[in-house]
């Protein structure tokens, strides 16, 4: 039986990042990995849906300037962008596994088990370790009903070599409908089905309802307060979905979309005593378990901040320098941006709009048209759009954008956040000009002047 500093359940963000950090201190430490290395994010998730959106985003661009300077409109070409994110993302075993091996990782193949909470037994053999770091990430949950056996999850939809003429969503949240904006870009047909009134539920209704708008004018069918019962094989490649209030759709692919639910089954996390649920692993403020020399780290985890890949890096940093330089400081999360990769995009940090308008002794929310006022400097995005949320002593504390470049906004916006930075440091830097930088800064420092 090999023994360790530290065993990390995982190959991912969660995992590796911290591993890094303990290797680099002088610790023995192991990965184990029953998938493919380096997580979801790597292999079948963040980078896979970047390499094949970006694209679809220059389309978006390059047709906001037909009449006004371009003649002839971009052409999307889906099979050959597969095979370049094959060529791409393929190579990423062989890169992560050479790169583990230079870190110095020692890899182990299999699904863990825990006899104690020291051991754990892969592949038949045992492992020991005085602290384990459990990163094994989420999985989607399936819709048990009738005709399950045709729903397919994200991962399946990232290898297409084809989209299907057209495609059916169980579900209306991130995935939902970043895939639907490449569906609709393509002008292939889609259905979007959900339980609920509104679609991204968790970003500003003000925004996504302009998402929706947009889609509805590309040809998508919303059915809000709807479920599905039964899916139907008509034909090969041909499905009825049926939906509890009698509707029917014929459709060529079903993507369930509905929720994920934490990789926690058959590691026996139970048997030695550690608390944890279709949610996620229950965790202390230094991210231990209810077995206090195993820690969790990442979408595994019950918790509220958003579930992201840098929230699972921060996390996995974390853990290692409270196993190596333990000081007894608990987490302290900055505030966190996320982005939707709609078409445009959607992005917030901070306080959110709906917290803020509904206290407004505490914050106060300006609203900047940036479409209308700087068309020319943001790429002719005429709905580009900026909600601040400022505290009583003027600092900004939240923002959301609806943008093709919300990105690239949120990061800046989160860095001011993040620093506490007012007018007096912000004027005292020069940014570039002209740029859209330049004009998010241009609309932020009146706004934190005014009282």
């Amino acid at each position: 039986m090999k023994d360790y500093d530290v065993i990390f359940i995982g190959s991912g963000h969660s995992c590796w990042h911290g591993a890094l950090i303990l290797k680099s201190l002088g610790k023995s430490v192991a990965l184990v990995e029953k998938d493919l290395l380096g997580g979801t994010c790597t292999n079948y998730g963040c980078d896979a849906k970047i390499l094949l959106d970006s694209p679809f985003e220059l389309k978006e661009g390059l047709d906001r300037y037909q009449g006004i300077g371009l003649k002839q409109e971009a052409q999307l070409d889906w099979p050959a962008l597969m095979a370049y994110k094959k060529q791409v993302i393929d190579f990423m075993q062989p890169a992560m596994e050479g790169l583990f091996s230079q870190f110095g990782f020692d890899l182990i193949r299999g699904a863990a088990v825990f006899k104690d909470a020291h051991t754990i037994e892969v592949a038949g053999e045992t492992y020991s370790a005085k602290n384990f770091v459990i990163g094994t990430g989420q999985d989607y949950i399936p819709l048990d009903i009738p005709g399950k056996e045709y729903f397919h999850d994200s991962r399946e939809f990232l290898s297409l070599e084809k989209i299907p003429d057209h495609v059916t969503f169980v579900g209306a949240g991130i995935i939902s409908m970043e895939f639907a904006s490449l569906c609709l870009s393509l002008g292939k047909g889609v259905d979007i089905i959900t339980n609920t009134n509104a679609t991204l539920e968790q970003y500003p209704l003000e925004y996504t309802s302009q998402i929706v708008e947009k889609m509805k004018a590309q040809g998508a069918n919303f059915l809000f307060a709807s479920s599905v019962k039964e899916i139907a094989k008509e034909e090969e490649g041909v499905y009825i979905v049926r939906t509890a209030d009698g509707k029917e759709i014929k459709t060529n692919y079903v993507l369930a979309a509905v929720g994920r639910k934490a990789n926690v089954e058959g590691m026996n996390l139970e048997g030695i005593g550690i608390k944890a649920s279709a949610r996620g692993i229950e965790v202390d403020s230094h991210m231990r378990t209810t077995v206090k020399n195993i820690y969790a780290s990442g979408d595994v985890v019950d918790k509220r901040i958003p579930k992201l890949t840098p929230t699972a890096e921060f996390e996995s940093n974390y853990i290692a320098l409270d196993i190596a330089l333990p000081i007894n400081k608990k987490i302290k999360y900055p505030v966190v941006p996320n982005l939707v990769f709609t078409l445009p995009r959607i992005a917030q940090v901070g306080v959110s709009i709906k917290e803020a308008n509904e206290n407004p002794n505490l914050y106060r929310v300006e609203k900047v048209e940036l479409g209308k006022t700087m068309s020319w400097l943001n790429k002719n995005q005429r709905n580009e759009h900026i909600t601040y949320v400022f505290d009583k002593k003027k600092h900004l504390v939240g923002a959301a954008i609806l943008s093709d470049d919300a990105g690239a906004y949120i990061d800046v916006l989160t860095l001011i956040i993040n620093m506490k930075l007012g007018v007096r440091q912000l004027s005292k830097m020069i940014f570039a000009f002209p740029t859209q930088t330049y004009g998010l800064i241009s609309s932020l420092i009146p706004l934190m002047l005014k009282k």
